[in-house]
């Protein structure tokens, strides 16, 4: 089983557009260096959306080569066509991951059923890739019910699921209706530590990509009971949490790191360099917390 502080890395470009690998390799050593359990490429704040096939499975490869074995990869392989869900799924198996994040299907609003039959579908096609579901419903406009979480959680490959609905009442009912084998993953750092004490066995932050190392250091409190020292991490990185969603997810993250000196400022049509409002917050936000 994943478990931990896993980090959905951002995807650095260069300013022309292209891929930075880099900067990426230079991003994860510094996150296994602070303390990661895995590096998540690929997913909502790596801008997977506006990759194609080819650079996809290259982000992906790039990080597998950069880790170096440390940690595990877990990649972002979601999309809303099961067929193109197969296909990454597949490559990234290919180049090495060793694990998959899959969002649920967006736009196309499946029906529950249909859901079911989508994940089924990829973990019959790639049965030796351990699957993580993800629901985030404020970006796929459907919600994943817990009794089909459930319900895939029966699948062999289907190992967890990110949960960044931010209802403490879903997130409690997965737990309750799934075996101990399957993981529940905070997707939402502004519930995570409340996740932690309700045992799900890590998250996928953010915030991560900012303070690696504190990130890291409430999941380790909390598994080892110092439910105190957790909270306080979770104040600490309160203010943060909220500054990382000024604007859309991923623009503030990757203006923190371009900030922080750690890659460009560079995004890719539709999203777009942050407001001047909003860069001011972000900048002082970022000195309160001594990272610029």
């Amino acid at each position: 089983m994943f478990e931990g502080s896993m980090i959905p890395i951002i995807t650095p470009f260069k300013k022309n557009g292209k891929f930075d690998e880099k900067a990426l390799a230079r991003l994860i050593n510094w996150h296994v260096q602070q303390g990661c359990d895995a590096i998540v490429p690929c997913g909502t704040t790596g801008e997977s959306a506006t990759l194609n096939f080819e650079e996809h499975t290259q982000v992906i490869a790039a990080t597998v080569k950069a880790v170096k074995g440390r940690v595990p990869v877990i990649a972002g392989t979601g999309a809303n066509s099961t067929e193109e869900a197969i296909h990454l799924t597949r490559d990234a198996l290919n180049v090495g991951a060793q694990g998959a994040l899959l969002v649920s299907p967006y736009y196309n609003k499946p029906t529950q059923e249909g859901l079911y039959r989508h994940y089924l579908a990829i973990a019959e096609a790639v049965p030796k890739m351990p699957l993580i579901l993800y629901n985030v419903p404020g970006r796929t406009a459907q919600n994943m019910a817990p009794a089909t979480i459930a319900r895939l959680s029966r699948i062999k490959n289907i190992v967890g699921i990110k949960e960044a609905t931010g209802d403490m009442k879903q997130a409690t009912e997965i737990i309750r209706l799934t075996s101990r084998n399957f993981a529940v993953y905070s997707g939402d750092d502004f519930t995570t530590y409340t996740m932690y004490a309700l045992g799900c066995k890590g998250s996928i932050s953010v915030t991560a990509n900012i303070m690696p190392a504190e990130v890291a250091e409430m999941w380790r409190a909390c598994k080892g009971g110092d439910l105190k020292r957790a909270r306080a991490i979770h104040f600490k990185l309160d203010v943060l949490n909220r500054a990382m969603f000024y604007e859309t997810n991923p623009i503030p993250v990757k203006t923190a790191l371009a900030m922080m000196g750690r890659c460009e400022e560079a995004f890719r049509l539709p999203l777009c360099r942050m407001g001047a409002g909003n860069r001011k917050k972000l900048r002082a936000v970022l000195k309160d917390y001594a990272l610029v």
